[in-house]
């Protein structure tokens, strides 16, 4: 290697030693810790006892597990699909070129940024069915509201409405998206006597198709590993309801002190994140229109 080489690459190390340390500590270590403790019976205040895999066949039997899987996946076919339209919707509003449409884009913006536990204990007061927002107005017009946080039916659809509130980071995406289709294939579209639905379907929606689909993939992400809204809101009940992957995990962590079994379920959950997400990711080639793809072929 020539001086000049070895040089450029001693510079290279030391200008990413900075992130590479902070991933071997922050990163790279605590996941080698927590597959370890995934393998051992470990409480807090006592040395960890090496089970081999009795924390992962410990699962199949455990009712809590299964109820929490099945949960968090309602939770995400709700959510997802439901974020999806809304923002999609909410962006195309906030496209058109009207007076003071900057305001309204940080209006709808602003609840993306406020603090998750903030943003359930706001819900808190609108969902409570005794002096909730929502049952207030419903009573006005003779209506008695459900029971929302506090009925096995409406704890989870509570979630997910809750979910939809705070889509102004997808709809960014999406605005940003949206500015990006060509013009001209409107007009095109229009002189040819497309009427706006089939624009949307045929000009709009495969054109904003990777958006959809990064949106799609961050939200399914983030969406499985909900956590502040079931613990504020319900912790859980009532009868389960919303007992979450990540809130059963955290129960079992920090409340019953089982934290080798609470490391079993995270790794988990990360292979079940792993395999949907590249099975989203490989879907996409059935319904994500690339323009380059195209141009090239």
């Amino acid at each position: 290697m020539s001086p000049a080489a070895r040089r450029e690459a001693i510079t290279f190390y030391i200008l990413i030693s900075p992130w590479l340390l902070g991933f071997i500590l922050f990163i790279a270590y605590p996941m080698g810790r927590s597959l370890y403790l995934a393998l051992t019976q470990y409480q807090i205040g006592r040395e960890p006892v090496f089970i081999g895999l009795d924390n992962f066949t410990r699962l199949a039997n455990d009712s809590d597990f299964w109820r929490s899987l099945k949960v968090t996946g309602l939770y995400v076919l709700g959510s997802v699909p439901g974020s999806t339209v809304i923002a999609i919707g909410i962006a195309m509003l906030l496209a058109q070129k009207i007076r003071g449409i900057s305001i309204w884009r940080t209006v709808y913006f602003l609840p993306s940024v406020v603090a998750p536990i903030a943003v359930a204990v706001l819900w808190f007061y609108v969902f409570n069915p005794q002096y909730g927002l929502i049952n207030t107005l419903l009573g006005y017009i003779g209506i008695k509201g459900p029971g929302w946080i506090t009925s096995e039916d409406w704890a989870l659809p509570s979630l997910v409405f809750m979910s939809w509130w705070t889509v102004g980071g997808q709809v960014i995406i999406y605005l940003a998206g949206l500015k990006n289709i060509p013009r001209e294939y409107y007009e095109v579209a229009e002189v040819d006597g497309a009427g706006p639905w089939a624009r949307f379907w045929n000009i709009t929606i495969p054109m904003l198709s990777p958006t959809i689909f990064f949106n799609v993939v961050l939200g399914f992400i983030g969406a499985t590993q909900i956590f502040e809204g079931p613990l504020v809101l319900t912790n859980g009940g009532p009868n389960k309801a919303t007992l979450t992957y990540m809130l059963n995990l955290y129960q079992e962590a920090f409340q019953m002190g089982s934290l080798g079994y609470a490391s079993a379920l995270a790794w988990v959950l990360f292979v079940v994140i792993m395999a949907l997400t590249l099975l989203i990711i490989r879907s996409s080639s059935l319904w994500v229109y690339y323009e380059t793809e195209r141009e090239k072929a």
